[in-house]
């Protein structure tokens, strides 16, 4: 038995919702996975935030058709597939997504689409290589630690310089 209408709309409503929170939505050709396998890319997936949704195109295709940040998507409609919807570590999604496929070998990455424009594997492989938002936020905390430091330093450097200062107007002053 068939879904019913309802149900569709309850799908397509969620994967709206899912859509207008995520970044990043990558399209694979799951063929040949097994629930097992799903369950696995899903458990590595997680710590990633990103969502795996295994829908009809057909349902995902409606979802996506009034917003143009996603509509790119549609050329990748074919076939069994499963959307990986990244909210926001991308680089961390892909890296999972890969290390999924080096050991089931059975998926295939269709594309992807990111602020409107469609991607294909070597742009995907490009944002994998970019850094984490931990590694990020770690060269971003080590700036501002190498500044405050500079600062810091600085600041303490004043009144031994002021004090040079005022001991030169001093003796200046003395002389005359």
């Amino acid at each position: 038995m068939g879904r019913t209408i309802e149900d569709k709309k309850a799908i397509v409503s969620e994967l709206k919702k899912t859509l207008s929170e995520s970044q990043l939505a990558l399209v694979i050709d799951y063929q040949g996975l097994t629930v097992a396998e799903i369950t696995d890319l899903r458990r590595r997936l997680r710590p990633t935030g990103t969502v795996c949704k295994v829908t009809k195109n057909t349902l995902m295709g409606i979802a996506i058709r009034e917003d143009p940040k996603w509509q790119p998507m549609s050329e990748l409609l074919k076939g069994s597939s499963a959307f990986l919807l990244v909210k926001e570590d991308f680089s961390s999604a892909i890296k999972a997504y890969e290390e999924f496929q080096k050991a089931t070998k059975k998926t295939e990455l269709r594309g992807g689409v990111m602020e409107g424009r469609l991607l294909f594997e070597p742009e995907i492989k490009a944002l994998g290589d970019l850094p984490s938002k931990e590694q990020l936020m770690g060269q971003i905390a080590g700036a501002i630690n190498a500044l405050a430091t500079k600062i810091a330093v600085g600041i303490k450097e004043v009144p031994s310089s002021l004090a040079r200062a005022l001991q030169a107007y001093a003796d200046k002053n003395k002389a005359e």
